[in-house]
């Protein structure tokens, strides 16, 4: 979601940093890119690292708070973004969204995109283990499964920006489309990268199943969270 549907990653340095040199502490680009596609709670830990002394829910609970006011104010849809779940939609792809954003937030999400276009989410306060472990994929893939039964994952599509993000699609057996905002990717065969989603089809997409599909899932754990 944060980097890939929309771009929130400014709101929430916005209020890391604030936190953090509220404290004294010092923001760094280094670790806003460290705290990237990261879960909130981990996030957090790092932050704690770098000075701020506050708990892990406060500072998880004040980031949250304020991004979601930032978003309510303007949402900054990624380019292309809207218009590829509108198309997979039309043609009849289910969608789901993994983030590790809680609940509250990715609820915003969900309801301004084109209507339809997601049928569920799995968020970072749903998991044990958040990205870049593959227990966020491999829980929207069950899911997935349960409610259109005979998806086999190589016929699976995940589109991430940040490295945890590919980095826990990969490892649930899924090909992948690397859509980077903030941070530089490594190559990776199970994958491939764009530079934008903007005039990117269904057809590309199912361009990309065709070609890592199989590649993608033959690394896959077993069924289940592993």
């Amino acid at each position: 979601m944060d980097g890939t549907l929309v771009d929130t990653e400014p709101l929430w340095n916005a209020s890391h940093r604030r936190m953090l040199e509220d404290q004294g502490g010092t923001w760094t680009e280094g670790l806003a890119q460290s705290l990237t596609g990261q879960s909130l709670d981990h996030g957090a830990r790092l932050l704690q690292q770098a000075g701020l002394d506050l708990d892990v829910e406060t500072i998880v609970d004040t980031a949250l708070r304020e991004v979601m006011a930032g978003v309510q104010e303007n949402l900054p849809w990624r380019p292309g973004a809207r218009e590829l779940l509108a198309a997979l939609h039309q043609a009849g792809v289910p969608c789901a969204l993994v983030t590790m954003s809680h609940t509250p937030l990715a609820q915003v999400i969900l309801d301004r995109a084109p209507e339809g276009s997601l049928e569920f989410m799995v968020t970072g306060d749903q998991v044990t283990r958040g990205k870049p472990h593959p227990e966020p994929y491999l829980t929207a893939l069950s899911r997935m499964q349960d409610r259109h039964p005979g998806v086999d994952r190589s016929r699976c599509l995940v589109i991430e920006d940040s490295l945890p993000g590919v980095t826990s699609a990969t490892a649930a057996g899924l090909p992948t489309v690397a859509v980077p905002l903030v941070t530089e990717l490594p190559e990776d065969p199970r994958r491939r990268q764009w530079d934008t989603l903007a005039g990117r089809t269904v057809g590309d997409l199912a361009e990309v199943v065709g070609a890592i599909g199989q590649l993608a899932a033959a690394g896959a754990p077993p069924q289940g969270l592993g």
